[in-house]
């Protein structure tokens, strides 16, 4: 597709612009500069929050100039959330989930191509300025009457809770933010969820009447499950980016395991495929959803652009492993921690008899349960059909000296995690 606005709307990014015809001619008419927003509120951002680095990698790839802001002011305040008051971070803590999200977006985007994307910190321009040039120099523009009228504020004040006034003027900070970006590097258009509008068009509002020029907004959905809950970090189904919070592995699982009427939609989001392929994998997974050929795409896809190529084929050989149809002892040593760390299993000692394991383990209720799986060909180790039932586990069965896969059956699966 030759129109990045047509384009997006086809993957299902687009929630809401501030005027569509205007937008399209002012990216007819030559490359944009736009930013979006991320604020350091926990140390890593999580998938949700990929669906905006997808629209600047998107805009970035047709030739727009993308500013990537990390919010250290913004971060301190808190946007409000319409059930309660946020609970405040220190400046330490805010600074370190800034250097967190600084060096995880950067992969997302190309920071030193012939089009290179710019990453700026808001309280580089926030800091400086004093409580009477804000009130003064910014907060003029803003009308009382308008501002409570946005989703979170007006739930907030019917509330018995109300709202801080600390957390009432954020949309104030993320205003400027838009108005120092405009002054700076000419950036007319900002692009956020579509949970973020009234903050966005506030920044809208103020370049008109600080500046008395128009500019552009663009808001994506939110990405809800099949029962309606969005998918974020406040839900409790929290997908993080950073793999010390989600493991490539759980990612990796979590996108594989993903509901069918989620899949396709989801491949239109996070992935590059182009249409044709995405109607293939449409078809196959209302003709043969068994097959799960749509979340095995999905999930290769996105595990790939979010932990690496590498990572990817990594956690993928693990799922095949687990599943009986891969080689543990080739999987690394993390992935394969990763992927058994969920697996029921117990502290097994080399030199322990198998049917001891298999009972240790919680894979068989006896020892004379054990004997007769091992008999029936029903127990594995490490993918390897075991047949004598005086078998032991020896130091070479612990893969990495850690963890040997017990199976019983085709679907019980146990970790015998090495004593030491």
């Amino acid at each position: 597709m030759d129109d990045i606005l047509d384009e997006l709307q086809w993957r299902g990014l687009v929630a809401q612009t501030t005027d569509e015809p205007a937008l399209r001619q002012r990216l007819a008419d030559g490359p944009v500069t736009l930013y979006c927003g991320f604020d350091p509120t926990a140390p890593s951002l999580h998938f949700g929050n990929l669906v905006q680095l997808v629209v600047l990698r998107h805009f970035q790839r047709a030739g727009h100039r993308v500013i990537c802001l990390v919010g250290g002011s913004t971060g301190l305040i808190g946007d409000p959330k319409p059930t309660s008051e946020r609970v405040l971070k220190t400046k330490e803590q805010t600074a370190v989930n800034v250097a967190r999200i600084t060096d995880l977006v950067r992969p997302f985007l190309d920071f030193d191509g012939e089009n290179p994307a710019r990453l700026v910190d808001n309280l580089d321009w926030t800091a400086p300025m004093s409580a009477l040039d804000f009130l003064r120099d910014v907060g003029k523009h803003f009308r009382v009457n308008q501002m409570i009228r946005k989703d979170a504020v007006a739930v907030r004040m019917a509330s018995e809770q109300g709202i801080s006034y600390t957390e009432f003027s954020y949309q104030i900070l993320q205003a400027l933010d838009y108005l120092e970006l405009f002054r700076a590097y000419g950036c007319s258009m900002q692009t956020g969820g579509s949970d973020q509008w009234g903050n966005i068009t506030a920044g809208v509002d103020l370049i008109h009447r600080a500046e008395g020029v128009s500019v552009h907004a663009l808001s994506t959905p939110l990405l809800e499950d099949s029962s309606g809950v969005k998918f974020g970090k406040t839900e409790g189904n929290a997908v993080w980016l950073s793999r010390d919070m989600t493991s490539p592995y759980a990612f990796y699982q979590y996108f594989l395991n993903i509901e069918d009427a989620s899949a396709v939609p989801l491949l239109k989001v996070f992935t590059d495929r182009p249409a044709a392929q995405i109607d293939a994998l449409a078809t196959s997974s209302a003709e043969k959803p068994f097959l799960r050929e749509a979340q095995r795409a999905l999930a290769d896809d996105i595990t790939a652009l979010v932990h690496g190529r590498a990572a990817a084929d990594s956690v993928r050989a693990a799922s095949e492993a687990l599943f009986g149809r891969g080689d543990v002892a080739s999987l690394d040593e993390q992935t394969l921690l990763d992927a058994t760390a969920e697996l029921p299993g117990a502290h097994v000692a080399s030199g322990t008899t198998l049917v001891d394991a298999l009972v240790a383990t919680g894979l068989v209720d006896s020892r004379n349960a054990a004997r007769r799986a091992i008999g029936e060909g029903g127990a594995s180790v490490n993918n390897v059909k075991v047949s004598d039932p005086d078998r032991v586990l020896a130091d070479h069965d612990f893969v990495h000296g850690r963890v040997a896969l017990l199976r019983r059956g085709r679907k019980s699966l146990a970790a015998a995690r090495a004593s030491r």
